[in-house]
């Protein structure tokens, strides 16, 4: 029976996966009416994706580790494994920001960071879906440790609900996502089809995490409150350095915060309700 729940919670982890890459997909085949959306709308759906993220990693993920770490004799310590977690997960997607050549979205082509971009001769079509890939992983990563945790003695149906409404915020927040990379790569002259697929396919890292955060889990159990705890880092490590400076510096400032907000309190509820 063990063995079939591990392989029960790897198989729902890449259902969950493909479902949050299908969400990026469809927001991408928005290029397919637009050919430009304003730098308002663009600012808003960042600001609401940081939201999702920002709530999404302290009930789905932070709370839920502080919650097995108490539950499984860390008694005093109970906070240590979602603190060393949590800084990890930031550190690691520093290291990754600062190795993989990206940009960010609305900056030239000169500013793009990590390792020698410019010698690696990368378009700037390249290093704009490579900005997008880098923090739609620990996305996939989230889902996959959550459905993993599920076979550490969390297999309740309040349980399942919780992942599967993390799986369905993080999805909510990839259509925008998805839009707001293909968009400007029709705007920058690629074709609706190069542009839809360079958005699509931004976030096929999604089911990977999701898998490889899933069986790691199984692997080690050990490790599931440090596993949670890293994905939240990870992603809050996107939404400050990214998500919402991108969305503040167009002076789109409250509409951006009135965005973030909604993304907050859409993901709380559904998080609430469901888990």
């Amino acid at each position: 029976m063990t063995g079939l729940l591990h392989q029960n919670v790897v198989f729902l982890a890449l259902l969950a996966g493909l479902f949050t890459w299908g969400c990026t997909i469809i927001g991408s085949a928005i290029v397919f009416f637009f050919k430009n959306i304003s730098r308002k709308m663009l600012d808003i759906m960042m600001g609401f994706a940081a939201g999702v993220m920002i709530a999404a990693s302290f009930w789905s993920l932070l709370d839920p580790s502080l919650t097995y770490a108490t539950q499984n004799g860390y008694g005093k310590w109970s906070w240590f494994p979602a603190a060393a977690g949590f800084l990890l997960g930031g550190v690691a997607l520093r290291l990754i920001d600062a190795v993989v050549p990206h940009l960010h979205l609305g900056n030239d082509i000169s500013k793009a960071e990590g390792i020698q971009p410019r010698k690696k001769k990368l378009s700037k079509t390249a290093l704009l879906f490579l900005a997008i890939t880098i923090h739609n992983f620990p996305e996939g990563l989230a889902v996959g440790v959550t459905f993993g945790a599920l076979a550490g003695g969390n297999m309740t149906l309040a349980g399942l609900m919780g992942a599967i409404g993390l799986a369905i915020g993080i999805g909510l927040q990839n259509v925008p996502e998805g839009a707001a990379l293909s968009i400007p790569i029709r705007a920058d002259g690629k074709s609706r089809i190069k542009a839809f697929y360079w958005g699509s396919m931004s976030a096929i890292v999604e089911p990977i995490g999701a898998v490889m955060g899933a069986a790691l889990v199984l692997w080690m159990m050990v490790i599931i409150p440090y596993a949670l705890a890293f994905a939240a880092g990870a992603m809050i490590f996107v939404v400050t350095e990214e998500l919402i400076p991108e969305s503040q510096t167009n002076g789109n400032t409250d509409v951006a915060t009135l965005g973030l907000m909604v993304g907050f309190v859409v993901m709380m509820v559904m998080d609430v309700a469901l888990g």
